[in-house]
């Protein structure tokens, strides 16, 4: 605030950046459709009717950054965001269905669908440019000074980093406070018209992720645009987009301000960075930048394993799904990443003689409380990341109705999936990931024939395994002289105990210990 008084006593433009200078608004370029080429049929239904209810109401609407880039290239955007000039309230009150969310930037909701079927488009209102150095400064960061912050439109911390952008301004403005020239057009899909300030069309067909302004002063404003300009340069790495290099030169530098963004907004933005279906290019991108430690603990981890089979079996393997348009959830990914520590503490714990359900229990709380800690509540995350691991060893009884229990446990298909992929790197026998396989997707009576298939081969290896017999009365006999012994299970009747008895306190008056015989009725 004091800053604020002695600039307007200065003269100087709350628009003026830190060197004195006005910033560059660009200049307003329209392309047309003969132009850009964009596919309206690309264009999802929901964004259409979202931007034509804007319109209706007298607003300016767009959809908005990287759906324009995505469709500019000839892909299907997967996610459709709409900037428009009607605050969030005015936002709200068009749509039966949208909720206004956050308070660093707000932004609305506009939800279409319901269940697992819903698709929400988010609605920002343009924002004007503000100078940050004529921004309100409060000491701390986002939860510390979170009173203080209640009141405050646009505010920094003491290192630049803007904990409050709610001032709302024209789009030439708003364009200007984007961070990559790619991500800041507009486009208009009543006139196909898309708007261009800082010649974000000419760097789509170079092929070229360039930064708006000083990539050092943006990456100052907001420390986490260095995670994004990595996975953006991940996702469009395979189309050839490159890194300015003006825009890449200051990120190892600037990774230290990440230290001052709030532990669970890292966390977000590193399940981004390995969720979007460009995993392993993200990866490459990390250590080709020289930003392979650093960023985050828990990613450094991944980063350092990606490598190792196990972890690059699952790494691929959310990439095919992200791909394919299946859901992925950062619970599997996150527990095949820490799955060494988990099983390397239970194998230590079980030389230790500790029984194996609490040995696997410990180890894994041993894992949480190193390398997950609070970041996710010990919520959803973390359940589910433990039942994977718990459901490990289970997936080994496969008789008696232990199978029937564990195929219709809610996290099954997720811990089989972990399974199979410990089978496909040689953890386990494949043969076990193929019987639970084929026993998931039967009807109950297959399911009853392969139970009693495994049955009968453990009693099958159960008659055939030598007795471990040390000193018996009939110890020196020849194998064919003595007789077989008959079992309930060959339809004979089963040994008395009283005989049973005495055959183990002969050998132990001969000097010897006799095992006791296996019993292969069940």
């Amino acid at each position: 605030m004091i800053k604020k008084i002695i600039n307007k006593l200065l003269g100087k433009s709350p628009a003026a950046n830190s060197r004195g200078q006005k910033p560059s608004f660009g200049k307003r370029e329209e392309i047309g459709a003969a132009v850009h080429g964009i596919d309206l049929e690309l264009v999802d239904e929901r964004a259409l009717n979202v931007v034509h209810t804007l319109q209706d109401a007298g607003y300016e609407a767009y959809i908005v950054g990287g759906a324009v880039r995505d469709l500019l290239v000839g892909l299907r955007p997967k996610d459709f965001d709409v900037a428009t000039d009607a605050t969030p309230e005015q936002v709200k009150g068009l749509f039966r269905r949208a909720f206004i969310i956050g308070r660093r930037f707000r932004i609305v909701h506009v939800v279409y669908g319901r269940g697992r079927e819903h698709e929400v488009i988010e609605v920002s209102t343009f924002r004007a440019y503000m100078d940050n150095a004529a921004a309100e400064q409060v000491a701390g960061n986002e939860r510390t000074s979170k009173s203080e912050l209640a009141g405050m439109k646009h505010a920094v911390d003491s290192s630049g980093r803007v904990l409050r952008d709610n001032v709302w301004g024209p789009q030439n403005e708003d364009a200007t406070r984007r961070d990559f020239t790619i991500n800041a057009m507009y486009y208009d899909p009543e006139t196909q018209t898309v708007v261009d300030y800082h010649g974000g069309f000419k760097d789509v067909k170079k092929r070229v992720l360039r930064m708006i302004g000083d990539p050092a002063t943006r990456y100052r404003e907001d420390p986490v645009r260095i995670i994004r300009a990595v996975r953006f340069a991940a996702k469009l790495s395979a189309l050839g987009f490159k890194l300015d290099a003006k825009t890449a030169a200051p990120l190892v530098k600037s990774h230290e301000l990440l230290a001052d963004v709030p532990q669970s907004r890292l966390f977000d933005e590193m399940l981004k960075l390995l969720q979007t279906g460009h995993a392993l290019a993200s990866i490459a991108q990390l250590k080709a930048l020289g930003l392979a430690r650093g960023i985050y603990p828990l990613l450094d981890v991944i980063v350092e394993r990606a490598e190792q089979p196990f972890v690059n079996a699952a790494l691929q393997d959310t990439d095919r799904r992200v791909g394919e348009g299946k859901p992925v959830a950062p619970s599997f990914l996150l527990a095949c990443a820490l799955w060494a520590d988990v099983r390397d503490g239970w194998a230590r714990r079980m030389a230790q003689r500790q029984h194996s359900h609490p040995a696997l229990q410990d180890a894994i709380d041993e894992v949480f409380d190193a390398r997950i800690g609070d970041v996710s509540g010990r919520g959803k995350l973390a359940a589910d990341m433990r039942e994977i691991w718990m459901m490990q060893p289970r997936f080994d009884k496969r008789v008696g109705s232990a199978p029937f229990g564990l195929v219709e446990q809610p996290r099954f298909r997720a811990g089989f999936d972990f399974m199979r992929l410990r089978a496909d790197v040689g953890e386990i026998d494949e043969l076990l990931a193929d019987w639970w396989q084929e026993f998931s997707t039967a009807d109950d009576n297959l399911r009853q024939d392969l139970v009693d298939q495994v049955r009968e081969e453990q009693q099958s290896r159960q008659r055939t395994r030598a007795p471990r017999v040390h000193t018996s009365p009939t110890a020196d006999k020849p194998a064919a002289d003595r007789p077989e012994p008959s079992t309930e299970a060959d339809g004979g009747e089963a040994p008395p105990k009283k005989r049973r008895r005495r055959r183990r306190s002969g050998g132990a008056k001969s000097g010897g210990e006799s095992a006791p015989t296996p019993d292969t009725g069940e």
